[in-house]
């Protein structure tokens, strides 16, 4: 069977302002599949999933070189309106970041702002679905309209995947998603993004290489701005091409 690719990325170059971050990354992203980055701080792993739904854009002075296309489009091209792509490419940031409103609010608030449904009714059965996928529901549904700063650190996150679900995009990114949180959260997300995978592409940032090793199907490293080597996760792990590879998973390095 022949994999769809999601994102196609050819020779690019990333600059923050003359500085340059990304140099020359070349990489495909299978559809419905989990693509972890991994590599040491500064590396610009976080800078590269931030290319991916145009986040960069709002850093002023910064610039791309190269091509970066989802399901065949060029993001970069002037035709491309950010607003469809940041909703068609969802982002869950490292710091659960819920609005200081209730629970149903939180997850109704794109829908809403995008006019994808028609009704209360409608909105309802969004909020619930949403609810549902980010593994939440159970914990919360005779609480909808209480404030979602009273959920735990690992509820706000899962929240967080639920306000990202219910846009209904077609890829998810997770920037170092589990990092403030505890053991037994972090498991939950984990579980929860082996459950998205079958209806979503995910790529992960993650300082964690267990984390990688035990969610991924794909894993970059990238390095001083380059993408060193990226292969299936059990090859990478177990028998990686490039010496840098294999010194900086064994820890001799980074």
């Amino acid at each position: 069977m022949t994999e769809t690719l999601a994102f196609t990325i050819r020779d690019l170059n990333f600059y923050y302002g003359p500085k340059l971050a990304l140099s020359r990354i070349d990489m495909d992203i299978q559809s419905r599949r989990v693509t972890a980055l991994i590599g040491p701080s500064g590396c610009g792993k976080s800078t590269f999933l931030r290319c991916l739904n145009r986040m960069n854009d709002t850093i002023p002075g910064t610039r791309v070189e190269g091509t970066i296309s989802l399901y065949g489009q060029d993001i970069y091209d002037p035709s491309m309106d950010v607003v469809t792509l940041r909703q068609r490419v969802g982002m869950v940031f490292q710091k659960p970041n819920p609005f200081p409103q209730s629970i149903f609010d939180n997850v109704a608030f794109g829908p809403r702002v995008l006019g994808l449904t028609q009704n209360k009714r409608e909105l309802t059965e969004i909020v619930e679905h949403s609810l549902r996928q980010a593994a939440l529901w159970d914990e919360v549904k005779d609480s909808l309209n209480e404030n979602a700063l009273g959920l735990s650190l690992g509820q706000q996150q899962r929240l967080c995947i639920a306000r990202v679900v219910a846009v209904k995009p077609e890829v998810i990114l997770f920037d170092e998603s589990t990092s403030a949180l505890d053991p037994i959260a972090t498991l939950r997300i984990e579980e929860l993004i082996a459950e998205l995978k079958q209806t979503y592409t995910i790529v992960i940032v993650t300082h964690n290489m267990q984390q990688a090793a035990r969610v991924s199907d794909f894993t970059g490293l990238f390095w001083l701005g380059e993408l060193v080597e990226f292969a299936p996760t059990e090859q990478m792990f177990t028998r990686p091409e490039k010496e840098l590879t294999e010194a900086y998973l064994t820890g001799r390095m980074g």
